[in-house]
């Protein structure tokens, strides 16, 4: 795909800055593939598309609180956002970079922040020192590190969790999941077979593709879990001809990942999809309004079709749909 293919325009008021309560109030548009209809709905009316046969699968990972307001040596102010860890370093965006140089202490509530390594914007490695878990210091001196359009720190940190999270490792929700309520998980239990998987989201999922063709692009990879008795009733649900439903375009990344023989349970994922490229084992999606020029759109055309896709977000602006993490969803059928 040509970079240009994935833009579309976006009224800038149209980019949810909080989340609607409830969770479920969310608007859902329906897209039918096989029709090309979209149908305007609320997400609480998400179990009217499902089938006793479907196989629903949501992505457990939990969002570790891994923004870090620190202070510098010389009372500067600083800031370092965690992303990963590598055995005893962190791979994190540290801020402002230019001042911050290999073995610099930066200081905050109880942690500190060693500069380890320093790279292009901002990128960089570090290592944590703290009295006792590190783990624990991170959740009593973080916060959510909610993405740049937010432009206010979340009143509740638990509207950037699903309710269903599981294991911190995310540096950014899967936000096609926040929209589930315990009582809407539970009324889709009660029709069909729901399971997890696990993908650590990483900031680059939202990354905007900066080259003129996907084929050029650098794609991110991301750490995954995937139990093997899920694997085998994915695999199930597949060769009995029922419909996998991915809740959110990092549950798809696994999915189509471990569609794979070879692909191992647990690993990491760097899978490019868009138009063109088959999906194997996703049959419908719920998903959020994704930012333009980015590889989440493209996973979306690629499963939707690029017109259809177009149709849709273009309905979704004229109806005044909310966008991006804290927006409305769709889903593709």
């Amino acid at each position: 795909m040509r970079i240009d293919e994935l833009d579309y325009d976006l009224p800038e008021e149209l980019i949810a800055q909080t989340p609607v309560e409830p969770r479920d109030a969310s608007r859902l548009l329906i897209v039918d593939r096989r029709t090309g209809q979209l149908h305007d709905a609320i997400f609480r009316d998400l179990p009217t598309v499902l089938r006793a046969d479907d196989l629903v699968v949501l992505n457990s990972t939990r969002v570790r609180a891994a923004r870090l307001a620190l202070t510098r040596e010389t009372g500067g102010a600083a800031e370092a956002l965690l992303l990963e860890p590598h055995g005893d370093v962190w791979k994190a965006l540290v801020r402002p970079a230019r001042k911050l140089k290999p073995g610099a202490r930066l200081s905050g509530h109880d942690i500190e922040v060693e500069i380890v390594e320093v790279g292009e914007a901002g990128e960089a490695i570090v290592r944590l020192h703290a009295d006792g878990s590190i783990d624990a210091a991170i959740e009593r001196a973080g916060v959510m590190p909610l993405p740049p359009y937010i432009r206010e720190e979340a009143e509740d940190p638990d509207r950037y969790q699903t309710v269903y999270a599981q294991a911190i490792g995310s540096a950014a929700a899967p936000t096609a999941g926040l929209h589930f309520t315990p009582e809407l998980l539970a009324a889709t239990r009660a029709i069909c077979e729901v399971v997890e998987v696990d993908l650590h989201v990483g900031l680059d999922t939202f990354r905007p593709v900066v080259v003129e063709s996907l084929e050029e692009h650098d794609m991110h990879s991301e750490a995954y879990v995937v139990d093997p008795a899920v694997r085998a009733s994915v695999a199930q649900a597949v060769a009995e001809g029922r419909r996998v439903i991915a809740i959110g375009t990092t549950t798809t990344r696994v999915l189509e990942t471990i569609a794979d023989p070879s692909a191992p349970s647990s690993g990491r994922t760097s899978l490019l999809l868009q138009p063109g490229v088959p999906f194997r084992t996703v049959g419908a999606l719920v998903t959020n309004f994704h930012l333009p020029r980015s590889t989440l759109l493209a996973l979306v055309m690629g499963l939707a079709g690029e017109s259809l896709t177009r149709d849709a977000y273009a309905h979704a602006v004229r109806e005044g749909y909310r966008f991006y993490s804290f927006g409305d969803a769709m889903v593709i059928v």
